[in-house]
């Protein structure tokens, strides 16, 4: 009669559970809200309104996953931000673009994951294993060295 070790006593069923990831089964899309705000009065907001009354809708139906708000945003410049799974929002400001830019700009962050951006150069290297010689140090050698 074999018993488990004291350590796997006190997990439950119900913690055992997977979580859904990309790849497997389905595709999880990583955004689950944008928000568009744009200003009535200043011209910079004036292809964002445009935008907003042709293609949002267009979109909203689209994208059924996400939620989509409108705000009215007086006196500042157009935005649209991001809402992602992860917790992080990514901010686009939409000021001067042509309605085909604007379009492009929430395709991007439709498209976008929410990770924050990492370098791809200047990465340095990380090794799995130890080295077999140790790591060396001017201080542990038997002859110091001379200049």
């Amino acid at each position: 009669m074999s018993r488990l070790p004291p350590s796997t006593l006190h997990i439950l069923r119900g913690s055992l559970k997977s979580q859904p990831a990309n790849g497997h089964a389905s595709f999880i899309p990583q955004i689950r809200k944008i928000v568009v705000e744009y200003c009535d009065y200043w011209p910079s907001s004036a292809n964002t309104r445009s935008f907003l009354m042709k293609r949002i809708e267009q979109f909203a139906k689209e994208h059924p996953h996400v939620e989509f708000i409108v705000k009215q945003r007086n006196y500042k410049q157009p935005i649209v931000r991001g809402f992602y799974l992860n917790g992080r929002e990514k901010v686009v400001p939409l000021n001067g673009f042509e309605t085909t830019m604007i379009h492009q700009k929430v395709q991007l962050l439709l498209d976008s994951s929410g990770a924050k951006i990492k370098p791809l150069k200047n990465r340095t290297v990380e090794s799995s294993t130890e080295s077999p010689r140790g790591i060396w140090s001017g201080l542990h050698v038997e002859e110091t060295y001379k200049i």
